[in-house]
């Protein structure tokens, strides 16, 4: 049998269309934005690429404030130390 493929979703810093496995999502909740670690937080949600670069890059662009029409806070550093290995989500 063949596997199942896995879903895209898009990035909203680069526009591409990539594996859910490689994004991280984000959700607009009552309580703010909230990373959502296993997909399944109902609420606005936007996908990121798990790229320093891209991270870098939708903060320049202000991608992840006008996905979600909201001020995003520390996300962006809360989002890099991920990526560097350093924090938790």
């Amino acid at each position: 049998m063949d596997k199942k493929a896995e879903p895209l979703r898009m990035c909203c810093a680069t526009r591409e269309m990539l594996p859910k496995s490689q994004l991280i999502r984000l959700v607009k909740t009552e309580n703010g934005i909230k990373i959502d670690n296993f997909k399944k937080i109902s609420g606005r949600g936007v996908y990121i690429s798990k790229s320093l670069e891209v991270i870098r890059l939708a903060r320049k662009k202000k991608a992840l404030e006008r996905a979600l029409q909201c001020d995003i806070g520390t996300i962006y550093d809360k989002l890099e130390e991920y990526v560097n290995g350093n924090g938790d989500l």
